[in-house]
């Protein structure tokens, strides 16, 4: 069994690495994201579900997820790194992503296939059974995008899984074929309201399965968390509620006015913001009064809790973003002394909640 003393073990706490430098390929400029601080190498798996009781909201049929699940490995040798996105993956959100988030470069300027994680592909698990994070990114963002947390979570010896939301995520290839997101802009209320409760069922449905995946023999179910950015964050508390499986959740800069009534949970809850997002004055009203631990990251806008918190100023020094885009989405500070912050936030909460 993981103890406290285990998880806090190494550097969390301490600076998170710079991302490496850049190199330079046929396809455009690669970027690498900040190894993770933990003492333990990260293993990596990719997993589909199906809900054949559900039909997929977006375009019929029956709904469908992808997870990865990270972990801490007994071993690393011999197990290759897996790639960020896939090539079909790159491919889209090349095109994708200057108009799901503006400013961002245009297709052929940045080599997104090239991006390695610091996940092993099948590496065999570390022995003992660990807390589990369940994961849901924000509204048109992909599950690979939470990569860099979760890797540090994993190397700190947790089981992370990242779930993609098929429909508002920019792009996920499932074995049935590529989706690409239906969210250009701000979502409508009605979107919106669709969006969550979709997402809702889709972390009740992982908590459901969690075990029957293959990783279930060092997966602890009395130990389970969840944690989400923005519209991940609004959901993971959303689906919190009367959920005794889950011990403790973080949101990080998610609205919780969508049902004013059920806005808390009864677990332990961190409701992390930044100082620098400009829906902060719906934030704090959708969390005026609810008990849960508040924390405010410095210097920051609403994506430094992603990996575009280490890629985008990377990416301005480059050259191929303006220091207004860095501004819009992640902020001016450090992204090393960001990291590390959401690292230690995130990382101590779910210690003293999970342990």
């Amino acid at each position: 069994m993981t103890s406290r003393r285990i998880l806090l073990k190494g550097t969390l706490f301490g600076s998170a690495a710079a991302l490496l430098p850049t190199a330079a390929s046929a396809g455009g400029a690669v970027f690498r994201l900040p190894a993770p601080a933990g003492p333990y190498p990260v293993g990596m798996l990719t997993v589909h579900l199906t809900d054949p009781s559900r039909t997929d909201p977006w375009v019929g049929g029956v709904r469908e997820l992808m997870l990865t699940v990270l972990y801490p490995a007994r071993s690393v040798d011999g197990f290759v790194r897996a790639p960020q996105l896939t090539a079909a993956e790159a491919r889209e959100f090349a095109g994708l992503a200057p108009h799901i988030h503006p400013g961002l470069p245009q297709p052929g300027v940045v080599d997104w296939g090239a991006v390695l994680t610091h996940g092993h592909v099948g590496a065999p698990p570390l022995p003992g059974r660990r807390p589990v994070l369940v994961y849901s990114p924000g509204g048109g963002d992909s599950r690979t995008l939470g990569t860099t947390l979760a890797e540090d979570l994993a190397s700190h010896g947790l089981v992370v899984v990242l779930v993609d939301h098929p429909g508002d995520a920019s792009q996920v290839e499932l074995p049935t074929g590529m989706r690409t997101t239906v969210l250009f802009g701000p979502p409508d209320p009605a979107t919106f309201r669709t969006m969550v409760d979709t997402r809702i069922a889709d972390l009740r449905l992982v908590l459901d399965r969690l075990g029957s995946l293959p990783l279930a023999q060092v997966m602890d179910s009395r130990r389970i968390g969840l944690y989400g950015h923005s519209a991940g964050g609004t959901a993971a508390v959303y689906a919190a509620r009367d959920d005794r499986r889950v011990g403790a959740v973080a949101n990080l800069e998610g609205y919780l006015d969508l049902y004013p009534s059920q806005a808390g949970c009864d677990q332990p809850l961190l409701l992390f913001r930044t100082d620098g997002f400009d829906g902060a004055a719906r934030i704090e009203s959708s969390w005026a009064g609810l008990r849960g631990r508040r924390a405010l990251l410095p210097d920051a806008n609403h994506w430094a809790f992603t990996d575009y918190g280490s890629l985008v100023p990377r990416l301005q020094t480059a050259g191929r973003v303006t220091a207004a885009t860095r501004t819009a989405l992640v902020g001016t500070g450090d992204p090393a002394v960001t990291l590390a912050e959401v690292r230690r936030r995130l990382g101590t909460f779910f210690a003293r909640h999970l342990s």
